[in-house]
């Protein structure tokens, strides 16, 4: 079945007045006013798109707080373990160190250690060995001897395959001395891992003439921001606000920092903006973790795909609850999925509420699910489905399906505060101190009420200066 949307509504905001915005009194093509006799009015405006605002996400998974510098810079702990990925270089069991088992590159700055004990490991073979020597080559990278528990050698133990260029998974599970001998003569440090981001400024303007602000008009408005009454700037002035309260949600959303030789960073060419900064969805790109489904389309039809983040989260975190912020294909997606699993939904008997009876409205949709050992709660997240948002995206490929979100907190070290600090796992920072505090500001200019000029407008100035810090986001994951 196709649906069909009328397509010539023209609702969007502008940034000036034109003769459209206006009914016109004179023209026989406004029915009713070329005539004599009174119309009957109806006054109230109509909410036809429902609350049109979509911030609201970041208030119920995180915090704000204000900050006193340009740049937030904090801490989050490493692995525990020792893990790697390496190489096989020649036949005496050597083998190069390629990456930690994350895939960022080590070098020379790795913790295995003569007298480790691992379990190397690839695609169709595992072996234990032993760590009899470490060496540092001259390629800025770090070599290590190791002999086998159970063959002559390692590459006997794993097979031909090892001595090809495929990656071998190294993993060190403890340690062996014989009797008498030296303990270690190297320790391992915990690896220092930083983030940081910055702040971004942003501003919006709203400007109306004195006289406009006493016209009084026919229809009655009323907003998100509470306005009503029959001025028609204040409509106009509650919609700017409202619009500028959702554009610092999207920007904490979808904000990237510019690359070396974007167009975007500030001083390399006349007019530049700023190199901006990292939101959510590229914390969670370059930090975190992606799906695109079993299927390529939604991001969860099945319980395959679910049992395929269990995986991952536990290689991580393993924070048992998390939030499912999802649009609506996928919601629907999840929905049919969790009532599969009932023996009876194939007749449509129990599909989502059990005991259902005639006179029973029948629930055809899940709030949440519990598989394995984490929990699932499930939310429509309505910036993915407004189509003046990123719902007018869903068609396109790579588009952002869902998100999921830890609930919860997580412990860091603050380095503005010189201590550790337990935060959710996301909360913006704004610009504040005890002369001024710019989490959003707001300010009226001009000869409207208390004159400060002799412009005769009202102008509305609003700004804001902040940035999201995502904390741990190798616990998050998108869904494309």
């Amino acid at each position: 079945m196709a649906i069909t949307s009328a397509s010539g509504i023209d609702a969007a905001p502008r940034k000036q007045a034109l003769n459209s915005n206006y009914v016109d009194f004179t023209s026989a093509a406004t029915e009713g006013w070329a005539q004599q006799y009174l119309p009957d009015l109806m006054e109230k405006e109509a909410e036809v798109y429902g609350k049109r605002t979509i911030a609201g996400f970041l208030a119920q998974v995180g915090a704000e707080e204000g900050s006193t510098s340009d740049r937030v810079i904090w801490s989050e702990q490493g692995r525990l373990h020792l893990a790697y990925t390496a190489k096989y270089k020649d036949s005496n069991d050597t083998y190069e160190i390629e990456n930690d088992i994350d895939g960022n590159a080590v070098g020379t700055d790795h913790g295995i250690r003569v007298g480790d004990m691992v379990i190397m490991s690839i695609a169709n073979a595992t072996a234990k060995g032993y760590v009899s020597a470490v060496n540092e080559d001259g390629d800025n990278a770090a070599e290590f001897t190791v002999l086998s528990y159970s063959a002559a050698n390692m590459a006997t133990a794993l097979g031909s395959t090892a001595t090809t260029s495929e990656l071998v998974r190294v993993l060190v599970i403890g340690s062996e001395f014989e009797k008498g001998t030296d303990g270690r003569s190297a320790a391992n440090s915990p690896k220092f891992i930083s983030h940081s981001n910055k702040h971004i400024i942003m501003k919006d303007y709203y400007e109306v003439a004195g006289s406009d602000t006493t016209q009084i008009g026919w229809i009655e408005v009323s907003g998100e921001e509470g306005q009503n009454g029959y001025l028609w700037y204040l409509k106009a002035e509650g919609d700017t606000r409202a619009r500028f309260t959702d554009y610092l949600e999207m920007t904490m959303l979808e904000a990237e920092t510019a690359v070396d030789g974007a167009g975007a960073i500030g001083g390399t060419d006349e007019g530049a903006l700023q190199d901006g900064t990292q939101g959510l969805f590229q914390a969670i790109t370059t930090r975190g973790h992606q799906t695109s489904g079993v299927t390529g389309v939604n991001a969860a039809t099945d319980l395959a795909e679910f049992d395929a983040i269990l995986a991952v989260f536990d290689q991580n975190g393993a924070i048992e609850e998390n939030m499912l912020f999802v649009d609506r294909s996928t919601s629907l997606a999840i929905d049919d999925m969790l009532a599969s699993m009932n023996s009876y939904g194939a007749g449509g008997t129990s599909y989502g509420v059990f005991n259902n009876s005639e006179d029973m409205a029948l629930n055809l949709g899940f709030s949440g699910f519990r598989r394995g050992s984490y929990d699932f709660y499930k939310s429509d997240f309505k910036y993915l489905n407004d189509k003046g948002t990123r719902g007018a995206l869903n068609d396109t490929v790579n588009n952002i399906r869902g998100v999921v979100i830890p609930a919860g907190v997580s412990s860091v070290y603050d380095e503005q505060l010189g201590r550790n600090m337990k935060r959710p796992f996301l909360h913006v920072r704004y610009r504040a101190s005890q002369t001024d505090d710019r989490r959003l500001k707001t300010w009226v200019t001009g000869s409207v009420g208390a004159a400060t000029s002799g412009k005769d407008v009202m102008e509305v100035h609003y700004l804001s200066e902040r940035c999201l810090v995502t904390q741990g986001a190798n616990n998050f994951m998108l869904m494309n």
